[in-house]
């Protein structure tokens, strides 16, 4: 496959908005002079790379780790195996403990998870496809979402990409 070919399905599978949302963050980020890192699951490094897209990114920028599997959450951000036995890696707790650790980790002044299912398989009961926990860590402060998308697997890792850098927008702008 060319590089043409796979920036064409990139642009057709995530379109404008998510860097739109990235660029906005990007210049809130800048002019506040914070640090940022991104702890991903379900969107499987997505949100990094939008961020990584724009120049100047490094400024701020500090790393994403993606830590799809269990035991990636615990060893790299210290999410309690007690927190996956109880809530599953998919939970409002686990965002929690990723962006904290991701916080933690790479020194960043902010940082923020997301976990999910973004389908079509790996639905359970009480958490079906589409379902989504963010979380945004930062000195003093806890934010936390979820979200419900009726959408393909790119479709609700998109969703869940805007969803992140909204809620970075709105903390930013508070």
């Amino acid at each position: 496959m060319s590089a043409e070919t796979i920036q064409t399905r990139q642009n057709k599978r995530v379109g404008r908005r998510p860097h739109s949302l990235a660029s906005r963050v990007h210049k809130l980020l800048v002019k506040r002079g914070l640090t940022l890192a991104f702890a991903e699951s379900c969107t499987g490094g997505l949100i990094g790379d939008l961020i990584t897209d724009i120049s100047g990114s490094s400024a701020y920028f500090l790393g994403s780790a993606v830590t799809y599997s269990d035991n990636a959450k615990q060893r790299l951000l210290g999410v309690r195996a007690t927190t996956l036995a109880a809530h599953g890696a998919v939970s409002a707790t686990t965002a929690a403990e990723m962006a904290q650790g991701a916080r933690q980790i790479y020194g960043a002044d902010i940082a923020a998870s997301v976990t999910g299912i973004a389908g079509p398989t790996g639905a359970t009961p009480g958490k079906p496809v589409g379902l989504v926990y963010i979380h945004l860590s930062a000195e003093g402060a806890e934010w936390g979402e979820r979200h419900q998308w009726d959408s393909d697997r790119i479709g609700n890792k998109v969703l869940a990409a805007e969803a992140v850098f909204r809620l970075l927008l709105r903390c930013l702008a508070g």
